[in-house]
């Protein structure tokens, strides 16, 4: 449950005047409400004020900012692309399950390439077996991005998606990608929709450790093809894309020796339960829920949730999601990941 300070503890932790407070409330970087006992006041939310507190001691020293960058897989650092806002998810203004809804994959590219034009993903004609050797295939002839213009990196990185998306099974063609990758996976109109959906909110998340790797490759000059592999590298980790994987391999286990005992080994092992919490998202990650919602999950899948909370108060994120869509429909188990994949290349 959210926690709420008044103005002059607010004040105190933040070392600033009132006028200075009142500031960062218009500009949206704390959170503000009336004080249920004396509405003439105000109260202040203590995460935010904590987060920017944190902040403004961090400062610009180098290795505190590096140091501080990427824990537990995740980001500590928002971006004009995405941000995340009192657990919401935020693509350039725009809140990504709401834009869920009803956009696309291309949608979604074309919004956060700031592209005037439609973008889609032309697979090639010959097709590799997975990603990697995909994109190591293009490097040698892809052209670096220093001194090209923004549309002609646009170009190249919806062509090397393409490659993306079909080395996952999507077939070529005009369609988006979300149905090519349907169709291979034989699902009907409905499930094709909650892969649209799964795939824009996987496509963005501020600056998390595969994105990182991949603004660290293209600062080099490195090609589109050469940088998304390095993210797509860092991404297949159990600690970020590979986390679905593990989930699945907790849920064999449980359907061995059932949930509870399931949950209290891995845990007695020191092994941390993938696809459960999310330090962005305290009250539940906002992408699982709205993908959960109306998913006839695997009852196995629930009573893991009921066992992982009871054992650990830990709630589903959006690899239990992507877990519990792969078990659902009985999607290969490289599917969690390659939903990942396809919908981070995005961003």
């Amino acid at each position: 449950m959210a926690e709420w300070m008044n103005r002059a503890d607010a004040l105190a932790a933040l070392g600033v005047r009132a006028q200075t407070l009142y500031a960062y409330v218009s500009r949206g970087r704390i959170a503000m409400m009336p004080d249920p006992a004396d509405p003439r006041r105000s109260l202040y939310l203590a995460e935010d004020v904590t987060a920017l507190t944190t902040r403004r001691a961090r400062g610009r020293n180098v290795a505190r900012i590096a140091a501080s960058t990427i824990s537990w897989g995740e980001p500590s650092i928002a971006t004009s692309i995405s941000t995340i806002r009192h657990g919401t998810l935020i693509y350039r203004g725009h809140d990504a399950v709401q834009w869920a809804r009803a956009a696309t994959l291309e949608e979604t590219a074309a919004l956060l390439w700031q592209s005037d034009s439609p973008i889609d993903f032309p697979g090639p004609d010959r097709t590799v077996a997975d990603p990697w050797q995909a994109l190591a295939a293009l490097v040698p002839d892809s052209a670096p991005m220093l001194g090209r213009n923004a549309e002609r990196l646009r170009q190249d990185a919806a062509c090397v998606i393409g490659h993306i998306a079909a080395s996952l099974g999507a077939e070529p063609g005009p369609r988006p990608v979300h149905l090519r990758l349907a169709i291979a996976w034989g699902l009907d109109a409905k499930q094709a929709d909650r892969i649209r959906r799964t795939l824009v909110l996987m496509a963005d998340h501020e600056l998390n450790a595969s994105t990182f790797a991949t603004r660290v490759a293209a600062s080099t000059g490195a090609s589109v093809a050469a940088s998304l592999l390095a993210g797509l590298a860092t991404l297949s980790g159990p600690r970020h894309g590979g986390a679905g994987a593990a989930l699945i391999a907790l849920l064999d286990e449980a359907e061995r020796i059932g949930p509870e005992p399931a949950v209290a080994a891995w845990l007695a092992r020191g092994q941390p339960i993938a696809a459960f919490g999310h330090p962005l998202y305290p009250q539940g990650d906002v992408r699982a829920v709205h993908l959960l919602d109306g998913l006839d999950v695997d009852p196995l899948a629930l009573r893991l949730r009921d066992a992982v909370f009871e054992a650990a108060g830990l709630l589903p994120n959006i690899d239990f999601a992507l877990a519990a869509i792969t078990r659902a429909w009985r999607l290969p188990k490289s599917a969690p990941l390659a939903l990942f994949m396809m919908g981070r290349s995005i961003g």
